[in-house]
């Protein structure tokens, strides 16, 4: 258009309007007059442009074409879809990296009805999540803010970095304590020598996949039916493991011994540890043991008894 517009101005000596005129009915082929005759040079440069805009447009046709039939029209949609969910997403979890460990997590999750965004930046790993449809997912580099927040991650409560580098997830704890500090921050690790790095960096727990893999696998050795039951309990859906916090209890039921509380008799699940304020951990509380402030309830039972649990302390 532009060139057009200057080229009738420059060469036929057309106003301003003339040569917009002009330029956008050889660009439509419609057959109106010219302007003006035309003189050699003006022919010319008149076929030239109608030649380029034929082209220009077949190009156009093409390129639109392909978008539709190959469906990045609907990829648009429905990214743009995907990110109108996750804005509306409050105290989710946010997983960097959809690898091994990733995906684990994302199962775990997936299982629990705990809402979560994945952040990704290899193709084949996003092409798979594609192909599930059930998994919100950011498309990018998990070290960037601009990732973590289109990620949502100043309304997320906890942070997953499962990235394969070391390195990489010190980043990314350092980065996402910064923008969240409430953040619950669990990073993964290769090297027991980025522990400490990472610990330093924000990270609230740091876990190292290969470590446990080998201590699981001699312990199967030493006291196999141990771990079996364990796992058996962990794997079976209908079985839940739930932390209650003590401000989550009513009033009637606070600062009260274990015997009072009677969870077992009016929900058939057991109170089977707790964690005090300070940090120290009870296992197997006895009958009288004190539900003080500040501390978590570890609530073993069917997923029905730990939500019959979860509906008593619910009644204020």
């Amino acid at each position: 258009m532009l060139a057009g517009i200057v080229g009738f101005m420059w060469l036929e000596h057309y106003s301003l309007l003339d040569a917009v005129f002009m330029t956008v009915i050889t660009f439509a082929t419609v057959g109106y007059r010219e302007v003006q005759e035309l003189d050699a040079a003006g022919k010319i440069f008149t076929s030239v442009l109608i030649v380029f805009s034929i082209g220009t447009f077949a190009y156009a046709i093409s390129v639109i074409t392909r978008y539709v039939l190959e469906g990045e029209f609907q990829l648009y949609f429905k990214h743009y879809r995907v990110n109108k969910e996750i804005q509306k997403l409050q105290n989710h979890v946010i997983i960097c990296g959809y690898g091994r460990n990733g995906k684990q997590a994302c199962d775990q999750l997936r299982s629990q009805n705990e809402p979560f965004v994945a952040i990704e930046m290899r193709h084949e790993n996003i092409e798979q999540m594609r192909d599930l449809g059930t998994v919100l997912f950011v498309e990018g580099d998990a070290t960037h803010d601009e990732i973590l927040i289109e990620a949502g991650i100043e309304r997320a409560k906890a942070l997953i970095t499962a990235l394969p580098n070391d390195a990489s997830n010190v980043f990314v704890v350092l980065t996402a304590r910064g923008i969240n500090p409430k953040l619950k921050i669990i990073s993964r690790a290769s090297d027991e020598s980025s522990e400490m790095k990472l610990k330093r960096a924000g990270a609230d727990n740091v876990i190292m996949p290969d470590k446990i893999g080998g201590t699981h696998m001699a312990s199967l050795v030493v006291k196999p039916d141990v771990l079996e039951f364990l796992d058996y309990i962990t794997e079976r859906v209908n079985i839940k493991l739930e932390e209650i916090l003590f401000s989550n209890l009513p009033d009637n039921m606070k600062n009260k011994s274990i015997r009072d509380l009677e969870v077992r008799n009016k929900t058939g699940a057991n109170i089977i540890g707790i964690k005090t304020l300070s940090g120290d951990y009870m296992i197997n509380p006895t009958p009288d043991t004190v539900m003080e402030p500040g501390a978590k309830l570890f609530v073993l039972g069917t997923a029905e008894q730990v939500q019959k649990f979860k509906e008593i302390i619910l009644v204020k």
